[in-house]
C-alpha cells in the first residue's frame, strides 16, 4: 500500500435544501473531488496524494470545503476552476492558496 505524503479531504455532505448550514453537495463538491482524482492521476501524483469524498466537516456554510493535511490547511468556496490551483500551488509547490483559506478561528 502507498503511503501518502498529502491527503486531501472534500466534503461531499448532503442535507435538505431547506437547512439553513448549507451543504458541501449542493455547492458541486462531487464534481471537485471527481477533478482532484483526474488531475492528480493525470499528473502522475497518484502514489503520494490522495483525494477523498468524505462527510460533514462542519464547514458547509463556507462552500465547498476540503481540507489538506498533514498540513491542516482548510480551505473553503471551492470551485471547479480552483482545483487546478490548489493542486499546482499548494500540492506541488507547497504553498497553500491563501484566497480560499478559510479565516474562520474554527479552522485556524
Amino acid at each position: 500500500m502507498a503511503r501518502y505524503t498529502k491527503h486531501i479531504f472534500i466534503c461531499e455532505n448532503e442535507r435538505r435544501e431547506d437547512d439553513p448550514r448549507g451543504c458541501c453537495a449542493s455547492k458541486g463538491s462531487k464534481a471537485v473531488r471527481d477533478q482532484f482524482k483526474k488531475r492528480i492521476k493525470e499528473l502522475g501524483l497518484n502514489t503520494t496524494v490522495r483525494a477523498n469524498g468524505t462527510g460533514c466537516l462542519d464547514a458547509c456554510a463556507f462552500g465547498c470545503s476540503a481540507v489538506v493535511y498533514p498540513e491542516q490547511v482548510w480551505y473553503g468556496g471551492i470551485k471547479l476552476e480552483d482545483v487546478e490551483e490548489i493542486i499546482q500551488e499548494h500540492i506541488i509547490n507547497g504553498k497553500p492558496v491563501e484566497r480560499l483559506i478559510l479565516k474562520d478561528k474554527k479552522f485556524l
